[in-house]
């Protein structure tokens, strides 16, 4: 496992982090579009992981920068979203503190090399989160169906999924601290 190597994976993880100011200027003029980049951009997240498992290349840059490329979309968001007025600011805010200590529980266990791999509960509050994003940006409703609603649902979701992963992410963390 190599520290930094360019390889698609790494390249469709970078471009996620190069999608966000874009994301960030379309979504509030064109929502749309905001949200094509968006889906563009957490597609780059599912490809990335499951390429660099499939062909073997798993790099420990890799390990750092997905799930920092992830939080950095994720947060990007549901800023916009606040400042749109779609969203409470003490939603995100709690998913956003959940980011930012699952990250420091991170790194300070690479720093005594130790590697705490993402858990079904993390994955399944992005995907909740994606979700979420993707119908609170585009907010009307599409075939009689209120997205502004069911992103409301899915966000409240990934909040509840956030805190729930967030403790078992410290529970992992002081076992493997040990």
């Amino acid at each position: 496992m190599g520290i930094l190597k360019l390889n698609i994976p790494t390249v469709l993880t970078l471009s996620r982090i190069i999608l966000i100011p874009v994301f960030v200027i379309v979504a509030y003029q064109h929502p749309f579009w905001g949200a094509a980049v968006f889906g563009i951009a957490a597609l780059t997240d599912f490809l990335d992981g499951y390429l660099a498992r499939r062909s073997g290349q798993v790099t420990k840059f890799g390990i750092i920068l997905d799930p920092l490329a992830d939080k950095f979309l994720v947060i990007s968001a549901l800023v916009v979203l606040v400042d749109m007025a779609r969203l409470s600011a003490w939603m995100a805010i709690v998913i956003i503190v959940r980011e930012f200590f699952v990250t420091g529980l991170r790194v300070v266990a690479l720093s005594k090399n130790i590697i705490i791999p993402a858990e079904m509960g993390g994955k399944l509050k992005i995907t909740a989160q994606i979700t979420a994003i993707l119908c609170l940006i585009l907010g009307g409703s599409i075939f009689d169906i209120d997205l502004y609603d069911v992103g409301m649902i899915f966000i409240w979701a990934a909040l509840v999924l956030s805190v729930i992963s967030g403790i078992q992410y410290t529970i992992s963390f002081w076992k493997k601290i040990r």
